[in-house]
């Protein structure tokens, strides 16, 4: 094999190597990604299907069966402060989380489907960001001029958004 073939090929091994991401925008203006060592399914289902309860913070939109379990509906922009999502559509795409033993429905404008990235290629959000969102985060991703930000799923699990009422 000559040099530049062996180049070649180790070149597009190393694209393969890396964190496995799932990619999606949270609204129109930001993208992010989620460490798919935490997410279990990203599904589609109708408004219908989620039973609101009352006298909760704003941002979670309510109940609804997954997999016979009870799960959490959260608004992820809604609780990161962002431009929410147009509630008009007749469904939600959601990224169902696991940490630990808590599982949460993530809602977000759209999946898009799964990246890889170095570990080196996340920079810190701070300076990137709104400084609400940093606490939330492990870091951000600038790839094609677009920014990522890398969520930190044990964060948001954890926030005491979802536990103030």
């Amino acid at each position: 094999m000559s040099s530049s073939k062996l180049t070649l090929a180790l070149q597009s091994n190393n694209r393969n190597i890396g964190d496995g991401y799932l990619k999606f925008q949270l609204n129109q203006q930001v993208a992010g990604v989620l460490s798919v060592k935490y997410t279990q399914e990203a599904i589609v289902v109708p408004v219908e299907s989620v039973t609101s309860m009352p006298n909760m913070p704003a941002c979670i939109l309510g109940l609804m069966n997954w997999r016979s379990r009870i799960v959490w509906l959260i608004d992820l922009p809604r609780m990161f402060n962002l431009e929410s999502l147009d509630h008009q559509f007749r469904q939600y795409n959601i990224i169902i989380i696991r940490v630990e033993s808590v599982i949460l429905g993530l809602v977000v404008q759209e999946v898009k489907g799964t990246t890889k990235f170095q570990p080196e290629e996340i920079c810190s959000p701070i300076g990137q960001v709104a400084s609400s969102l940093v606490p939330y985060l492990c870091g951000c991703i600038v790839q094609q001029q677009e920014i990522f930000l890398v969520l930190d799923a044990q964060a948001i699990a954890q926030s005491s958004v979802l536990r103030s009422n």
